[in-house]
């Protein structure tokens, strides 16, 4: 089986359609150029069969459908984020306000080329792949509605991998950790419903903004006071909005925000513990609250033998050097996280920082770019765990 020499071939495709991809990035659900792009790759390889629509605008390429043996998922995203592009790139972003901040655009064009390479070995492999492009991970959770679809059957997923682009680590090196990788995702809504007065006067009045200030404030115990030291917990107050002029203490004040944890128990306690504080804050200064909390990704967990797997082929393939030891968790959210719930399951993280530290652009920055020199790796660690999966399952 020569993987190189495929990856090789498949590398180009690739490339072009991520410079596509990122200069016309689409929000969750609405990518429907991004899916036709994707779809124009695979329409014409060999052994593969697709379904799109799922989920709106999902696309699904099964390798090997029809053969007897076990099955392994790999995963993508479609979705940019509404972020204006501040680079000065050739393939920068021609839709105001639309931007592939968060390298999807990198992590569809690898699995594509992945695609692409295991299409030329597919008599050689022992089982099926199947490849998901999932819409809208931002938030919304395309994800989670591919798998009602019934995404992880026909044919039944043994387990399923996916990749992110890291640009807090060195390009090429593969982070894997086992258990609690990406933190839960819930999030807040608050109106504070006081009493209005003139700005002279504030003794008639029950001020709102004083109370959110209180609020913002208590809320912060839930982590320092609330949790054990040991237990991580962000509980994050993102706008604070009220008032109209100077002179004016108004009646209401907005809090949002957001509350992240890595263990489910403690993200039920952590929930539980701000709607009380908020409630009884508001209450003993004489005002009261409408809260919205919604309930948003879980934690992401990590089957333990996937990420050894994964640490396994990334040693075989690259090197112990490229293996990045010490993998931390990560307290931004992600919904690869529904996937985990339902078979075992392996998060990756593959550098892609080409800068020192101080001058690397991040996730969700406006000049952030998922580097080509990192597209041959990725395609490389999509086809060896594909392969290598199938292989040890068929015995």
């Amino acid at each position: 089986m020569d993987i190189e020499a495929a990856i090789h071939r498949a590398v180009p495709v690739a490339t072009r359609l991520r410079h596509e991809i990122h200069a016309h990035p689409e929000l969750g659900y609405e990518e429907v150029e991004t899916a036709r792009r994707v779809h124009a790759c695979l329409s014409s390889l060999p052994n593969i069969e697709i379904q799109t629509g799922i989920a709106k605008t999902g696309i699904v390429a099964l390798l090997n459908s029809d053969r007897a043996g076990p099955t392994v998922a790999l995963r993508a995203e479609l979705d940019a984020l509404p972020v204006q592009e501040l680079s000065d790139l050739p393939h920068k972003s021609t839709i105001p306000n639309r931007m592939h901040a968060c390298g999807h655009d990198g992590h569809t064009a690898c699995l594509v080329g992945a695609a692409i390479a295991l299409s030329e070995l597919a008599a050689e492999i022992p089982g099926c792949v199947k490849f998901i492009w999932q819409p809208a991970e931002e938030g919304l959770a395309g994800g989670a509605l591919m798998i009602d679809a019934g995404i992880l059957d026909h044919p039944k997923v043994d387990a399923a991998f996916a990749m992110h682009g890291w640009p807090y680590m060195p390009l090429g090196k593969i982070g894997v950790r086992a258990g609690a990788t990406m933190a839960s995702a819930d999030f807040f809504d608050m109106t504070i419903r006081g009493v209005g007065a003139h700005a002279a006067y504030p003794h008639r009045s029950v001020d709102p903004i004083y109370v959110g200030a209180q609020i913002v404030n208590a809320v912060q115990s839930i982590a320092s006071r609330g949790v054990d030291p040991l237990d991580a917990v962000v509980v994050s107050v993102t706008q604070f909005q009220a008032g109209t002029a100077n002179n004016i203490i108004p009646a209401t004040a907005r809090l949002t925000g957001t509350i992240r944890t890595l263990r489910e128990p403690v993200r039920a306690s952590a929930l539980g513990r701000f709607e009380a504080i908020a409630r009884q804050t508001a209450a003993a200064h004489g005002a009261s609250v409408d809260l919205e909390m919604g309930r948003g990704y879980p934690v992401l967990i990590n089957d333990a033998s996937c990420a050894g797997f994964v640490n396994d082929v990334t040693r075989d393939v690259f090197g112990e050097a490229a293996v990045q030891g010490d993998m931390p968790a990560c307290m931004g959210g992600e919904d690869f996280a529904f996937f985990a719930q339902r078979v075992p399951a392996a998060f990756w993280r593959l550098g892609v920082a080409t800068q020192p530290p101080e001058s690397q652009p991040t996730l969700h920055q406006a000049t952030y770019d998922f580097p080509d020199a990192a597209i041959p790796t990725a395609i490389r660690m999509h086809c060896e765990i594909a392969v290598r999966f199938l292989r040890g399952r068929a015995g």
